[in-house]
């Protein structure tokens, strides 16, 4: 399939209306649906979506699909994902990563590199996660979040995920570096929130970045304003300043 990228985007004239696809990193503190607004103003059609939620304190691949393409998104989401980042050890917070403020702390001391890697086996091949409540996870109608910020809890049931992939690419306590491998529907701060619970610390995921949706890699991403900028240069206008 014909994928628009930063290399080969100067040369293609796209047609957004009836289809076309391309990558787009996402930046921390952006939502993904705050990439769709921004970057829908230039294709000239509102039938834009992306092919996997990153939570807005995740970085990295977004896989956008306009006009007759969207119908290509289930297609992308069931792909296996790529991430690195850290998960930072003595530390926990609701959301069980950086976006809620921490409310719990414990000593760290005790863990060692054996510790760790003893523990990172246990993640690999298939397992069962639940997902968190501060997740777009509809219940009742409702996204967990919302629960969650009323402080409410509500039952999950737990789903299948497989990691195919979980490298410690770095220790240096209390931060632990990674890379995972992993099916969709994974939530990697669920992993590091599990990660800190067996090693009888707590911890939470401080970075995380989508390097890979199958094949497609972030570096060949534009960012919003690179996008932005070739459009502008294709004489595509924002359409709310039309």
């Amino acid at each position: 399939m014909k994928v628009i990228t930063r290399e080969n985007g100067n040369n293609i004239t796209p047609d957004f209306t009836a289809g076309e696809v391309f990558l787009i990193d996402k930046p921390r503190r952006w939502s993904s649906f705050k990439v769709i607004h921004e970057v829908r103003k230039y294709c000239g059609t509102r039938k834009v979506g992306h092919a996997g939620t990153l939570d807005p304190m995740a970085t990295g691949l977004l896989i956008i699909c306009t006009g007759k393409k969207t119908k290509s998104i289930t297609e992308f989401q069931d792909l296996g994902k790529t991430y690195t980042g850290v998960i930072t050890l003595g530390k926990r917070t609701p959301s069980m990563d950086a976006e809620t403020e921490v409310t719990e702390e414990k000593d760290y001391s005790h863990v060692t590199p054996e510790m760790i890697e003893e523990v990172r086996k246990t993640f690999m091949g298939e397992t069962e996660q639940i997902p968190p409540m501060y997740s777009a996870v509809n219940y009742g109608g409702k996204k967990l979040y919302k629960f969650a910020r009323a402080g409410r809890e509500v039952k999950r049931e737990p789903r299948k995920i497989v990691v195919t992939e979980f490298e410690i690419t770095e220790i240096s306590l209390p931060e632990i570096r990674f890379r995972i491998g992993c099916s969709k529907g994974t939530y990697i701060r669920v992993i590091a929130d599990d990660f800190g619970s067996k090693l009888g610390c707590g911890a939470y995921l401080t970075e995380l970045r989508r390097t890979k949706i199958g094949d497609y890699d972030v570096e060949d991403a534009f960012s919003p304003a690179g996008f932005i900028e070739m459009m502008k240069a294709k004489g595509a206008v924002d359409s709310q300043t039309r």
